[in-house]
């Protein structure tokens, strides 16, 4: 099958995402579109300089076709729920039986990574990541335990971040980027300190954040979201915009699938997905944080404490590439930076991806009481 007859729907439309108008549209849809937008595609439009109905067209395109795995607002969800970045040591016999029971059945585990070192160091028997998220008002601790005896898990390590110094996507985008290539100035951290909202913010909220159809993806994407919110579209609006003031809405976007190849031409938008770690100094975390996180590489960089099992590292981040030696220059530039900036790197180390599934972590409060009163008696579940 190639690309130009994927799709009974939209025949003859392209759908990989080289193609180079694809390559225009997500350049800025993956995430360039930042905050709430009223009408999302007019602004990747504009900023694509693609035509707003070719950029429908080839969004629905590549979303039925599965290289656009989901197309939605993003949340800041450390301001809306507590979470953490979750290492498990599990039996190496029962590592995939628990990657499929963590993406299946916990809807608080969103990404589901299994993680390699290419060397026996401090935590490299954690072969399973995940993030984990729970309500405001519930312990990561309480259901960490539960999905530990649930899946017969040995230990786990809980990560919360203190600090975040990037948080994107752009995987196109990134393609070429030059090694080294960093913002004028240091990042700025956001805190994770969470946010009250009241009863018309949560519904709302709960109505933005659900993946769009193909058929949503269109002019007006929130008129079925403020139906489904029970009001009228101005005031769905309003209160969106409420919400992005209060740092609570990331980026709307288009996510491709960038670990599997694609169902076309077998086209992979990265191969590998390196876990960077750092130990600086005490009391450096903040200036190393930003000094990384400045790096247009980084999709991801997080002041997290790893403890004793992870050499006690306070700073990571996450690079995508098609080139492992690729990945590794960028993140020898990034060394080479905190050496300029005076900031000592006591203990560094790549934890490499290998399966991977992504999906939005829950934080409705009436879901998580569901899953804990279904699972309260249950034994082990992989033998």
């Amino acid at each position: 099958m190639t690309s130009s007859t994927v799709s009974d729907s939209f025949p003859g439309v392209p759908v990989e995402h080289d193609d180079e108008i694809n390559s225009k549209i997500l350049s800025i849809s993956e995430d360039l579109v930042q905050g709430f937008q009223r009408y999302p595609f007019q602004h990747i439009s504009e900023k694509s300089g693609v035509e707003l109905p070719t950029v429908l067209e080839r969004i629905q395109a590549m979303l039925e076709a599965g290289v656009i795995r989901r197309v939605r607002q993003t949340l800041l969800a450390t301001k809306l729920a507590h979470g953490a970045l979750c290492a498990w040591h599990v039996d190496p016999h029962k590592l995939d039986a628990t990657f499929e029971w963590m993406f299946r059945e916990d809807p608080f585990s969103g990404h589901v990574v299994t993680r390699t070192t290419d060397r026996e160091i401090s935590g490299s028997n954690y072969k399973l990541w995940t993030t984990l998220k729970v309500p405001q008002g519930e312990r990561l601790e309480d259901h960490a335990d539960v999905l530990k005896r649930l899946t017969g898990a040995h230990e786990y390590v809980l990560m919360p971040a203190n600090g975040i110094f990037a948080l994107g996507v752009g995987h196109v985008r990134r393609k070429s980027m030059e090694i080294g290539a960093k913002a004028d100035s240091p990042a700025v951290m956001t805190t994770t300190r969470t946010v009250e909202l009241d009863d018309l913010e949560w519904k709302v909220l709960l109505a933005m954040k659900g993946e769009l159809s193909v058929a949503e993806v269109c002019e007006n994407p929130w008129i079925g979201r403020a139906e489904e919110a029970g009001v009228d579209l101005e005031t769905f609006f309003q209160v969106a915009e409420t919400l992005d003031k209060k740092k609570v809405i990331g980026r709307f976007s288009t996510f491709l699938e960038h670990v599997k190849p694609s169902q076309t031409g077998k086209k992979r938008v990265t191969r590998f997905n390196a876990l960077f770690h750092w130990k600086v100094p005490e009391g450096m975390q903040e200036q190393a944080g930003s000094e990384i996180g400045r790096h247009d590489i980084m999709t991801h960089a997080y002041w997290r404490e790893g403890g004793d099992r992870f050499g006690n590292v306070n700073i990571m981040g996450v690079v995508h590439g098609t080139e492992k030696d690729r990945v590794l220059e960028h993140k020898a530039a990034i060394d080479a930076h905190l050496e300029t900036c005076g900031i000592p790197v006591d203990y560094t180390n790549v934890f490499w991806g290998g399966r991977s599934e992504i999906k939005p972590s829950e934080i409705s409060p009436t879901i998580y009481r569901e899953f804990h009163e279904k699972w309260a008696d249950a034994g082990q579940v992989i033998g």
